[in-house]
């Protein structure tokens, strides 16, 4: 009996001739835009080539158009799925070339946001795995605790994906006076959602056949593509930036992190699932732990004056003139800054020459990393497995093309 995944000898293999198919850019099986080109013996993999970049912003050229604050806004879209990450690590870089240090409430918030962020991108590609190996009630259910998420983030940033939320220096505004009731309220549907979710699916025949002995990867061969995250985890290898190169308040955060064995499709999904209850760990500790005080340094070289002040005084007015139309003085130099991405390491590399803007700003998208390892992860295995093995891959366009 042939076995899924695993291409007969030659001799006994009825079709002696391969062919290539390209499947893509617009493919309705799958999210994003992605072109595999395929070379097939009959449905089995024999060859695939991933081409990326159909959604190609320019994010770093234009990140040296504007100022060091305008460049936030844009990495909002680079993982629109978790935005506030994208925000945090950006705004260090910049910190880190300014050896700037913010407050104490500043970085507890910033790691609570950047936790619910990590969540919300979670669900969303639990959901989407889920659905596109025709889960199509976990799909909805996920993204139903996902909304309860965006309306905490809603609340505290005044959007839902575009949210623009930290500055150099501190964060656009402190928390509303009612976050934890919001949090706790949130977190009770999400606790019954996930195990409804974990009933549903976790030990559901088909989907575990679906899942199980998929896209393998070993650890030698995730750690030589440069993955991290989920899909490196996956593999039983423990790298987390958080443990590894603690920031903000992490190393005094109590949370584990959670390990596959066979760096499989299935691993890379349960390792997303634990990472939900490790993150909402995280939160609930931030809120307890927060001290009170200011958001952001009180410094008029990095941080735009109150408004009451810009529209009282000239020197309210002028400080806020030039730090907008000027921009802040970062000395010249580069600094690289990393923080844990809902898809691994996610990483700003940025350059001054001491004027306003960015010299340079490069990003080290996780997602792209886990696209390159893509091709051998489906060789040998059938065209239905590109599916569920790219939506564990969990490529974000806007991250992976940037």
């Amino acid at each position: 009996m042939k076995r899924p995944g695993a291409a007969l000898p030659a001799t006994q293999d009825p079709v002696e001739t391969t062919f290539d198919l390209q499947m893509g850019p617009s493919h309705p099986a799958t999210h994003g835009t992605i072109k595999f080109h395929l070379r097939l013996d009959g449905e089995v993999i024999v060859d695939c080539d991933v081409e990326i970049g159909y959604l190609h912003r320019a994010f770093e050229k234009m990140a040296e158009q504007g100022t060091w604050t305008q460049v936030i806004p844009y990495t909002d879209r680079l993982n629109y799925v978790s935005p506030l990450i994208n925000n945090v690590g950006y705004v260090m870089a910049v910190e880190k070339l300014l050896g700037l240090e913010v407050p104490e409430r500043c970085r507890y918030i910033r790691v609570m946001m950047s936790e619910i962020s990590r969540i919300t991108d979670h669900l969303t590609c639990l959901g989407m795995a889920a659905t596109e190996a025709g889960a199509m009630t976990v799909g909805f259910l996920l993204n139903e605790a996902r909304e309860f998420l965006y309306d905490i983030v809603e609340a505290v940033t005044g959007a839902r994906v575009t949210v623009t939320y930290t500055r150099i220096g501190g964060v656009t505004n402190d928390l509303p006076a009612d976050i934890r009731e919001r949090v706790r309220a949130a977190f009770r549907h999400l606790d019954g959602i996930l195990r409804d979710c974990d009933k549903l699916l976790t030990r559901n025949r088909i989907f575990y056949d679906r899942m199980a002995g998929v896209g393998v990867i070993s650890p030698e061969d995730a750690i030589s593509f440069g993955l991290t995250g989920p899909m490196l985890r996956a593999t039983g290898v423990s790298y987390d930036v958080r443990k590894q190169q603690p920031y903000l308040v992490y190393d005094r955060l109590d949370f584990e992190v959670p390990l596959g064995s066979r760096g499989d499709n299935y691993d890379r999904f349960l390792c997303r699932f634990l990472e939900i209850e490790q993150s909402m760990r995280i939160v609930e500790q931030t809120l307890e732990r927060m001290p009170e005080g200011p958001v952001s340094v009180q410094d008029p070289r990095y941080v735009l004056p109150p408004k009451q002040a810009v529209y009282r005084s000239i020197e309210g007015l002028m400080n806020h003139f030039k730090i907008i139309m000027e921009g802040i003085k970062v000395p010249p130099g580069e600094a690289y800054m990393a923080v844990e991405g809902a898809n691994g390491e996610l990483g700003f590399y940025v350059v001054s020459d001491g004027t306003g803007r960015p010299y340079r700003v490069r990003v080290r998208g996780p997602c792209f990393w886990g696209m390159s390892a893509l091709g051998s992860m489906l060789r040998g295995h059938t065209v239905a497995d590109i599916v569920t093995t790219f939506g564990m891959v969990n490529m974000i366009g806007g991250e992976c093309d940037r």
